[in-house]
């Protein structure tokens, strides 16, 4: 059986510098909501509606500890992202490549 489409897509999730850092928040450790609201000028009801679409996205796992609940971040959907900027990276080295040939040529006049 195949596995249920993600209501939101990794690129969509981390368009958001709100869910990036929270991604960088949970990349060494799981953390409840409180924590993570710490972290930011907003409630933890805006906090919480982004960590819904880190999870929705598949990005964010959370568990229930107690009367708490604590997130952690699961790489894996990541792959897909990493996949799509290797096929650019040739693009980028190229440029660069081309960009310290030319201010190389540059000094040298």
């Amino acid at each position: 059986m195949a596995e249920p489409q993600p209501k939101h897509d990794v690129f969509q999730a981390i368009a958001d510098p709100t869910r990036r850092k929270v991604l960088e928040l949970l990349g060494d450790e799981e953390l409840p909501l409180n924590a993570i609201s710490g972290h930011f000028a907003m409630s933890r009801t805006a906090v919480s509606k982004h960590l819904r679409v880190l999870s929705d996205a598949g990005l964010v796992k959370d568990r229930k500890v107690g009367r708490e609940t604590r997130y952690r971040l699961d790489p894996d959907p990541l792959r897909e992202l990493k996949r799509w900027l290797a096929f650019y990276e040739r693009f980028w080295d190229n440029k660069l490549a081309a960009l310290k040939r030319y201010v190389e040529v540059d000094e040298t006049m």
